[in-house]
């Protein structure tokens, strides 16, 4: 088994290689927001083996999580969320708990907290900043970082696993199993993007890709796998509804032709 994931992981520095000589063609939805697709060298079994990037300047646009929790409402699908918020753009804000509203880490917006208790994650999402000495949105890393210092700077919080670190590391280790990711990031310049793939890769593959692509990431956290991983985009004419399907162990195959209901997600509206 420890010479298989090595052989994986030595294929996958290969074949992710060839993105550097490659570019990304982003097109401009509006002033501050950039959609893109590109096509990865590293195939997977299933799907089309594109990485979905939507870049989002968080001075221009709002940056919303909504819980089921909070609202009393019913989970929904992305779309629905969207809709019913008028959001331009919407994902997932994480993983969830049995009871299919809380979150697996800490989670709060504004005065409601949706889950009090931090797990041993390394990551937390902050938006909705309090003042001017922090950045409009950022993903604190609690190795990098003091969190005693971050913890009442920002309203909106939502914990994860991280996949990037501060210093640009992969900081998932290589395993078998494979499924749909969605997943958050930073930019060096302040940017927040919004990674999707539909087709399974390893996580660990996943973040490798996402090192190499033009796209100057500074970190990035894992928000959600399978077919619960939802990315829905509607704005200026077009629309873009992307699910996830395939999860090791769960729902090995890519057949999903719908979004999955969900109870907490993060949406964009313009200022």
């Amino acid at each position: 088994m420890k010479i298989k994931i090595i052989t994986i992981s030595f294929l996958s520095i290969l074949l992710v290689g060839s993105i550097k000589t490659q570019k990304i063609n982003w097109q401009e939805l509006d002033s501050g927001l950039f959609y893109a697709e590109f096509d990865s060298p590293l195939k997977s079994k299933y799907g089309d083996s594109k990485i979905t990037i939507l870049k989002i300047n968080p001075s221009i646009y709002n940056f919303k999580l909504i819980s089921a929790k909070e609202t009393g409402e019913p989970n929904k699908t992305a779309e629905e969320w969207a809709d019913s918020r008028k959001l331009i753009a919407v994902i997932n804000a994480g993983m969830y708990q049995i009871d299919y509203k809380t979150n697996v880490g800490y989670m709060k917006n504004y005065d409601f907290i949706n889950n009090r208790n931090h797990n041993n994650y390394n990551t937390i999402l902050a938006f909705n900043k309090k003042d001017t000495s922090v950045p409009e949105i950022q993903i604190i890393d609690l190795k990098c970082q003091d969190w005693e210092e971050l913890k009442d700077k920002y309203n909106s919080y939502s914990q994860g696993i991280r996949m990037i670190d501060c210093n640009q590391r992969n900081r998932w280790v290589q395993q078998d199993k494979r499924w749909s990711t969605v997943a958050i990031g930073i930019d060096k310049r302040g940017n927040a993007l919004f990674l999707f793939t539909r087709s399974p890769y390893s996580v660990h593959d996943f973040i490798n890709i996402l090192l190499e692509l033009p796209i100057d990431i500074y970190n990035a956290m894992y928000l959600e796998g399978g077919p619960e991983v939802s990315f829905y985009l509607n704005y200026g004419g077009i629309e873009m509804r992307k699910f996830g399907s395939f999860e090791s162990g769960f729902n090995e195959n890519d057949s999903n032709e719908t979004f999955w209901k969900i109870p907490n997600i993060i949406g964009i509206s313009k200022k």
